[in-house]
């Protein structure tokens, strides 16, 4: 049936699977989100505000532009309206590894989470080395026309670590930085070729600090690993790495973003190395926020992440460094396990977990646990990762991508398999309650995840 001239969409309604509207559609598609709390980090913004989008664009912000008339009107009372999620580190799985997820499910699982804009590491099969690999992902995305994919590019060929790919050519093919993933770069002479090539040509390189030969174990070095019998990772395993990168930063003058730092030790280094102007930034996995390695249990395969989760005074250093502001961004770095690969001893299971559906709530409940602004809060999702990413995005501002996202802060949800659109089931928090819940997302003035039904 047509839509009237204007019609109304409410995202109190329960959610469905969205349909896609035509490119044209969007392009004419004029939208009022009325009645919600917009906070926009990005311009210090929280406030009962109305937001109008048209031509995919945000185009006012409080009032109308002049001569502007919705054919949709969103009604957005009870509920926050915010910039959608720029998430650091979402593993997609394709190519190569379609048995544990496809790019339709995890797009999906991020548009249902409130997640615009994601970042995927080059750790598939084959490994993102090659531009005719990285316009192939990109294509892929932009024909399902949800969530904007953006690529790491593998710093090394094959993730080896030996030779240097082609990072002006995986520039242009859409990446956004250059990353070894898990993979580490033993020979430090390679690791300093390519932060000297990444400074001359603007290029930043994102690495995860974990030193080689004193990684390897399952769990962190400590009391539980000990009376668990499990291998250790040290903090010195990431120290380490942490004083070789900055060494070899101040010598080239590259741009590093440091990915899932997880202790205290480390997050003293990289305040150190960010007074010292540095440039350098960094984010951690949003489960290490709240979740400690003695939260393994009776060697709950749930809980095994890279870099292990730590202990409490870890925990707790990383939420006083999310406060000061040396840890830019939380990222969910969703990784999604087939569930044979979790249900296997401790040991053998395979580390990460589902997260893009989570990122939102856990995120929230690590505001309301620490008494964080919420603005403030949501800055870590959207404003700052997008930052680090150089993008313009995770704003409201005129003129900007109407890329929004809608939620309801006191929906209390239970997070169970059937409840997660990734194909990756596997999460730490199966069974829990969580309070915060995504009713609407739109990216590029489209309505991607929520309810269509018009009156």
């Amino acid at each position: 049936m047509p839509a009237s001239p204007t019609s109304h969409a409410s995202p109190h309604a329960s959610q469905n699977t969205p349909n896609q509207p035509s490119d044209t559609t969007s392009q004419a598609m004029k939208i009022h989100i009325q009645g919600g709390r917009l906070i926009d980090p990005a311009s210090n913004t929280d406030a009962a505000q109305d937001l109008y989008i048209a031509a995919g664009k945000i185009v006012g912000v409080g009032s109308a532009p002049a001569d502007f008339t919705a054919n949709k009107v969103i009604d957005a009372r009870g509920l926050i309206v915010c910039p959608g999620l720029v998430d650091l580190s979402a593993r997609l799985r394709e190519p190569g590894y379609e048995y544990k997820a496809t790019l339709e499910s995890e797009v999906a699982a991020a548009t249902a989470g409130g997640v615009t804009s994601l970042v995927c590491p080059p750790d598939t099969e084959p490994v993102l080395d090659e531009p005719g690999l990285v316009e192939m992902l990109k294509f892929r995305a932009r024909t399902l026309n949800q969530t904007h994919v953006y690529p790491l590019g593998a710093l090394t060929l094959g993730l080896k670590g030996e030779t240097l790919t082609e990072m002006g050519q995986l520039t242009e093919a859409g990446c956004v930085g250059f990353s070894q993933a898990e993979a580490p770069v033993r020979n430090t002479q390679v690791l300093l070729r390519a932060l000297q090539y990444a400074q001359t040509f603007g290029f930043t390189v994102w690495l995860r600090p974990e030193d080689p030969f004193l990684g390897g174990g399952v769990a962190a070095s400590g009391a539980v690993a000990s009376r668990l019998g499990l291998s250790g990772v040290s903090v010195i395993a990431e120290t380490v790495r942490l004083h070789t990168i900055f060494e070899l930063m101040r010598s080239t003058g590259a741009r590093v973003h440091l990915c899932r730092l997880s202790s205290a030790a480390g997050l003293e280094l990289v305040r150190q190395a960010k007074r010292e102007g540095l440039k350098v930034t960094c984010d951690v996995n949003i489960h290490h926020v709240s979740l400690t390695d003695m939260d393994i249990g009776y060697f709950n395969s749930q809980m095994r992440f890279s870099p292990p989760l730590r202990s409490p005074r870890d925990r707790d250093a990383i939420v006083a460094a999310l406060a000061d502001g040396t840890i830019d961004a939380l990222c969910s770095d969703h990784t999604p396990v087939d569930d044979d690969e979790k249900l296997l001893p401790f040991a053998e299971a395979s580390p990460g977990a589902t997260g893009l559906e989570l990122l939102l709530p856990l995120t929230l409940r690590w505001a309301s646990e620490h008494k964080v602004p919420l603005a403030q809060a949501l800055a870590r999702i959207t404003a700052e990762p997008a930052r680090v990413i150089g993008l313009k995005a995770g704003t409201l501002a005129v003129g900007s991508a109407a890329d929004v996202c809608l939620f309801d802060p006191k929906q209390v949800w239970k997070v169970e398999r059937r409840s997660l659109k990734s194909q990756g089931k596997n999460s730490p928090w199966l069974g829990y309650e969580m309070e915060g819940k995504v009713r609407m997302t739109l990216v590029g003035g489209q309505v991607v995840y929520g309810n269509h039904a018009q009156a």
